[in-house]
């Protein structure tokens, strides 16, 4: 560890100095609260553990588990010893969890309660991994977490730089195959830097941390958080009754949002009259009726935001109330530029590809040299994303470039052409284009619009069903179309532009 470095563990041992006495995680579904010391000394505890099992620098720790104390404790611990984290989303299916394993390599695996059964089915596809871990009831083949944390915690520290890396966190499928965006330890202080800027986080703050922990806002969240010396309120997973009971009795100050969860959260305090008045920061993405009625419920400030796992999560943030509608502008320390197709810079006014360069911009995706290099091509991270500058600097999110389609429903990311291939594996199906449509709930839903092979039949939840049996359920489609005019190209391929306007609405 160099003299100019400050690692996510430099961040665990300055808080265990600076706020050592108070209070650090509040865990939920146990009641059980730790300090900032506390935490430390377990995070050196359990580094110790997974050192004396022979984890060192650059080795992969996966993690299949909703969020908890050892979730983050996990991620100190190997911040520590130099290794790296590999959070799976359990949203996935058992296939494609197999494949982000596989495409990592990782030496040991933790999966909670949960899981395990899911785990041993895969153990014969995963020859990397040397030890299997659960957080509670050891047995079947899994080593108890205890096991770990049973020592002086005085290990043996690595050589840990800035720029190494830190966590894998998987980004949507392209072509079928997802790519783990490689973050460093520099890239989330960072994040966690620039959210305590915006937010003018202090150690009274309180945020409730929902958003799972493979997700890299739910990452940057709490470690902008614990960089305040804030308290994080963990919930292992999203519930709205008990959320809104948080609020007011631990007097949470802010949080994360995807749509519906706002929304829902209003819902349940309308209904109950519970005080929620102490939220003075949402983050997120959410629709604009949504957003005016948390600012006039609760007299807080929502921010927007714009950034995708490869730039952290940021690259632009700002007051909503500053221009309604826009992604606000460019961070501290990133720097965009919007380009046409030949990278050639645009004026402010006209939409292009949005490019970053900066802190935040990660490392590369995991063992894709050839991905990595076109993506930072010209020396800029080239997003995939369109967007356009106004003439005071707010950006202005205008969609996927076509190559590159991209829907998020509920903040999550699918690619059409994941959900295509699947749906065309259905042998009563032979065309299909898949889109994002505006939704109620989810701000954006899946629309599928397929024609049919010569005298086949099939209802549209049968095919809603058979794709959420294939692919993580939140990819499945909202929406399904069934058409006989199938609009094509001169070549037969499907003419995707004119079948989003003729079908857009759900």
């Amino acid at each position: 560890m160099g003299l100019y470095d400050f690692t996510f563990y430099n961040l665990i041992a300055r808080n265990a100095v600076c706020f050592g006495g108070q209070s650090a995680w509040l865990e939920v579904d146990s009641d059980k609260s730790l300090t900032f010391l506390q935490v430390k000394k377990m995070i050196d505890r359990l580094a110790f553990g997974l050192q004396t099992t022979g984890i060192k620098k650059g080795d992969r720790i996966g993690i299949l588990a909703k969020n908890s104390l050892e979730y983050f404790l996990l991620y100190g611990a190997a911040a520590a010893l130099g290794a790296i984290l590999l959070p799976i989303n359990w949203r996935l299916s058992a296939e494609e969890i197999k494949y982000n394993l596989k495409d990592c390599l990782p030496d040991a695996l933790f999966a909670d309660t949960a899981y395990q059964d899911l785990v041993k089915g895969l153990k014969s596809d995963l020859p990397s991994v040397k030890s299997y871990y659960t957080f509670k009831d050891q047995g079947g083949g899994f080593h108890g977490f205890d096991d770990l944390m049973n020592n002086t915690g005085q290990f043996e520290a690595e050589d840990v730089s800035n720029n190494d890396g830190f966590v894998i966190i998987h980004t949507a499928a392209v072509e079928g195959k997802p790519r783990g965006a490689l973050l460093s330890h520099g890239n989330l202080v960072c994040a966690g830097l620039h959210l305590n800027h915006c937010f003018h986080l202090t150690e009274k703050d309180v945020h409730l941390n929902f958003l799972p922990l493979f997700h890299v806002g739910g990452l940057f969240m709490v470690i902008s958080s614990f960089l305040a010396g804030a308290l994080n309120v963990n919930m292992s997973k999203f519930d709205v009754e008990k959320a809104v009971e948080l609020i007011e009795t631990k007097k949470v100050t802010l949080f994360f949002d995807f749509s519906p969860i706002l929304a829902s959260i209003l819902e349940q305090q309308e209904k109950t009259g519970q005080d929620i008045k102490s939220l003075r920061a949402v983050m997120g993405l959410d629709t604009p009726e949504t957003i005016e009625k948390y600012q006039h419920v609760t007299g807080g400030t929502f921010y927007s935001i714009y950034g995708q796992t490869e730039t952290t999560g940021l690259a632009t943030m700002g007051q909503y109330n500053d221009r309604p509608g826009s992604a606000g502008k460019m961070v501290p320390l990133g720097e965009i530029r919007l380009v046409d197709d030949y990278d050639r810079p645009i004026p402010n006014g006209e939409v292009g590809e949005i490019t970053m360069k900066g802190p935040l911009v990660f490392k590369g995706y995991w063992n894709l040299p050839e991905e990595t290099a076109h993506t930072f091509r010209e020396g800029w991270h080239h997003t995939g994303d369109l967007g356009r500058f106004d003439e005071d600097g707010f950006l202005w999110y205008a969609g996927r470039k076509a190559e590159k389609e991209l829907i998020k429903p509920g903040g999550e990311n699918v690619y059409p052409a994941e959900v295509e291939k699947i749906i065309l594996q259905h042998p009563a199906v032979e065309k299909v284009v898949v889109f994002g449509v505006p939704d109620p709930k989810w701000k954006e839903g899946i629309k599928a619009v397929c024609r049919l092979k010569s005298n086949e039949k099939l209802e549209a939840q049968e095919l809603i069903q058979f794709v959420g049996e294939r692919i993580a359920r939140y990819k499945k489609p909202q929406y399904v179309e069934f058409i006989s005019d199938f609009p094509s190209l001169e070549d037969g391929t499907p003419d995707r532009t004119k079948i989003k306007d003729l079908y857009g609405g759900t």
